[in-house]
């Protein structure tokens, strides 16, 4: 089995963290910077940082904000939000991420994955997917999970993959801030025709949500999750120690 990775997700909104459940209803949490050194300090594996109102305010990401993030983080670091061109593939590199994560900007104009994949890497390009359930099928939503495109999300990665996409983040709106664990139905049709590591994002509530996402489907590569590490609900060392018992391959 492959090692999995634990991820905490800081949702930034005004230079602030926030969280809300099913993309909705955003409540405080705490700086950025301060919990990025939490985590990089108590176990994280990587850190996904995203500003999450650039898209839909049609605006760049905020930039001093995440600079002074990435100076307390000696983790791998993804980066996201009002990502549109090269030249916000670059900027955000400069500010000290390590990968830069893709949504509505890649729906816009899908040729972004295969250039910033030509020039920095596929390594670097994670293309970051908002999915729901409509009418029975899995759409992808843009701009924050507020506007329906009608595309189907499976059919999406794989275009995106094909691309040059180096890395796939599965957001499940469905589940997103539940508690009630990640969308299996979901995410294995997703990890049985990737080729390039997976993420699941949305739904975890307790240890035993990662357990059994790492078992159920042993192809993820990784859990993502948010509130439940901000208001230490789950803490990650002890959440390691739990997938390890559970024959769980972690760092």
């Amino acid at each position: 089995m492959i090692t999995k990775r634990i991820i905490p997700c800081l949702d930034v909104k005004d230079g602030r963290v926030v969280k809300g459940i099913q993309f909705e209803g955003l409540a405080d949490v705490s700086s950025p910077v301060k919990l990025a050194r939490y985590y990089s300090e108590h176990g994280a594996d990587e850190l996904v940082f995203y500003d999450i109102t650039a898209s839909a305010e049609g605006r760049t990401l905020f930039t001093d904000i995440l600079t002074e993030t990435a100076r307390q983080v000696f983790i791998p670091l993804t980066v996201g939000g009002g990502i549109n061109t090269l030249e916000d593939f670059d900027r955000v590199l400069k500010c000290g991420a390590d990968k830069v994560s893709v949504n509505s900007g890649a729906l816009r104009n899908p040729e972004l994955i295969r250039e910033a994949s030509l020039r920095y890497g596929s390594q670097c390009v994670v293309l970051s997917v908002d999915i729901k359930r409509v009418d029975g099928s899995f759409h992808v939503f843009s701009k924050g999970g507020r506007e329906d495109t009608g595309r189907e999300a499976i059919a999406w990665i794989a275009e995106g993959i094909r691309l040059g996409a180096g890395e796939i983040v599965v957001n499940s709106i469905d589940t997103d801030g539940v508690k009630e664990g990640f969308d299996l139905e979901l995410l294995e049709p997703i990890c049985a025709m990737s080729p390039v590591p997976v993420i699941a994002s949305g739904g975890a509530g307790s240890m035993e949500d990662f357990s059994t996402l790492f078992t159920k489907i042993p192809t993820i590569d990784a859990g993502l999750a948010a509130s439940v590490f901000h208001f230490g609900e789950v803490k990650i060392p002890e959440l390691k120690a739990h997938l390890r018992a559970c024959g769980v391959t972690v760092r």
